[in-house]
């Protein structure tokens, strides 16, 4: 179960993922790289032939490629497809096999955190691959309104996801009455912005709980918002852990034990910038 793996994306300077997939070779004594490939959008066609010729065992894939990347994949696992967004890519028998482990990491945060879903209203902040994500997780689980926010309504609208939300702007946020779960599926508060929030003070106070996907730094100002206000406040640190070790569970078709994800969240957690 040696080999290469490894991360692509726009911007990776923050990423925690070597140390997380470090973390599960030396727990599984399994033998392996994990490479950070950080390159363009234009050159996202050309990486991909790239791995064909290089053949890693598995790579992620992260903002600003997990639907764009799925022009270049030779097939689907039934999950990817369904939701719509990828972030595992498997090299197997010349072929690449795209997948979706972070639906299966939401699972996870949401259950760890006791985070009620079922006939529940949320607003996801967002309109990439996590968000497309994060919204069939919540259709799968019960909820019974989802509000998606966006810079670009019209662009929302061409995502067949999209087609059972109410769609709003960021300055229509404030508009809201309430709701029960705010969730941050962009990049913004992630570190070194650390003094950027998509949700004021003022408003936060109108949801129950906040659950924000960016893991550093651990407390976005988003999230200070909702404690100081003193809602639940979530990050996605575990998320990342969980759909991490779903990766590997794919690429080496082994099974992962809940003790070892917690173990390896918990080692993590204290190293990670506050």
């Amino acid at each position: 179960m040696s080999g290469l793996y490894g991360l692509i994306g726009e911007k990776l300077s923050y990423s925690v993922s070597p140390q997380i997939h470090s973390m599960i070779f030396n727990k599984l004594n399994m033998e392996g790289y994990y490479h950070l490939f950080e390159f363009k959008s234009k050159d996202l066609k050309s990486a991909m032939e790239g791995f064909k010729v290089i053949k890693p065992r598995g790579i992620n894939v992260t903002i600003p490629y997990k639907i764009k990347v799925m022009e270049f994949v030779d097939e689907l696992s039934n999950g990817a497809k369904e939701i719509g967004s990828v972030n595992t890519l498997k090299f197997e028998s010349g072929k690449t096999i795209g997948y979706n482990t972070d639906y299966f990491g939401i699972g996870m945060l949401f259950d760890k955190n006791t985070i009620k879903v079922k006939n529940k209203k949320a607003v996801i902040l967002g309109n990439g691959g996590v968000a497309v994500t994060m919204v069939q997780y919540l259709l799968d689980s019960g909820i019974s309104e989802i509000t998606v926010a966006t810079r670009d309504t019209a662009k929302l609208k061409e995502i067949r996801k999209f087609d059972d939300c109410k769609l709003i702007s960021y300055d229509e946020i404030q508009e809201i009455k309430e709701s029960d779960i705010v969730v941050n599926c962009t990049p913004i508060g992630t570190y070194p912005n650390l003094d950027d929030s998509l949700i004021g003070k003022k408003i936060i106070g109108k949801f129950g709980a906040a659950v924000d996907m960016i893991y550093n730094p651990k407390k976005t100002l988003l999230l200070k918002y909702a404690e100081e206000v003193g809602l639940k406040a979530v990050n996605g640190l575990y998320m990342l852990v969980g759909q991490a070790t779903c990766a590997q569970e794919i690429w080496n078709d082994i099974k992962i034990p809940k003790s070892t994800i917690d173990e390896i969240y918990e080692e993590l957690n204290k190293e990670v910038e506050n």
